[in-house]
């Protein structure tokens, strides 16, 4: 099994090949406004590196929010290209599970990305990656509520959040992301959408 990931939700590129449980290429890299320019040449060095070409793929994971509306689009449509060409299917993951998955914490897990003005984006998992919360766009106080009844929560987080509760850096840990979806099948290209949770400025102004 070939398996491409592609994770550009946030200012970093988090993207590698696995190929029969073996992580063989990879890249965990800030680009901040180069991720438009940098994600496409960067990952077809990793297929230079995997030695192998796009059309030997089996599947393709691809992060489809929630985070950067830009950074988002970026990875959907890198994949879309990749899977339409070959006429496979994608994997759409939350990054909030990415998150949760790669904290290996034997604890509640609290993936947060901080969106602005006191919200973040986030959600709560079991020590087993079950969703407890629902991926929100929420006050950050109001998650951190919901969680009081919950003994032992490790926050993953890249953002300088200040909570009073255990934080660790999010660091991908993309074998054991793909692995936990490995026997997905996937969906159509046509069908993978953004999954923003919050709204656009031009929605919000809109009062849709």
């Amino acid at each position: 099994m070939r398996v491409l990931y592609i994770d550009t939700s946030s200012d970093y590129l988090y993207s590698g090949i696995v190929i029969d449980d073996k992580l063989v290429s990879s890249v965990k890299k800030k680009y901040e406004k180069d991720l438009s320019k940098e994600a496409l040449p960067k990952i077809i060095e990793l297929f230079d590196e995997a030695e192998i070409t796009p059309k030997d793929l089996d599947k393709i994971i691809v992060v489809n929010g929630p985070g950067s509306f830009t950074g988002i689009r970026i990875g959907i449509t890198i994949a879309k290209t990749i899977a339409w060409a070959l006429n496979i299917n994608i994997t759409p993951i939350s990054g909030l599970t990415a998150m949760a998955i790669s904290c290996h914490n034997d604890t509640y897990k609290m993936p947060l990305i901080d969106a602005r003005r006191g919200f973040v984006y986030g959600a709560i998992y079991d020590k087993d990656n079950n969703k407890v919360i629902e991926d929100s766009h929420i006050y950050l106080q109001d998650i951190l509520d919901k969680s009081k009844d919950l003994s032992d929560v490790t926050v993953i987080t890249n953002n300088d959040i200040n909570i009073n509760l255990e934080k660790v850096k999010y660091d991908p840990d993309i074998l054991k992301i793909v692995k936990h979806y490995e026997n997905s099948e996937g969906i159509n290209p046509h069908l993978v959408n953004p999954i923003y949770l919050k709204k656009t400025e031009a929605e919000e102004k809109a009062g849709l």
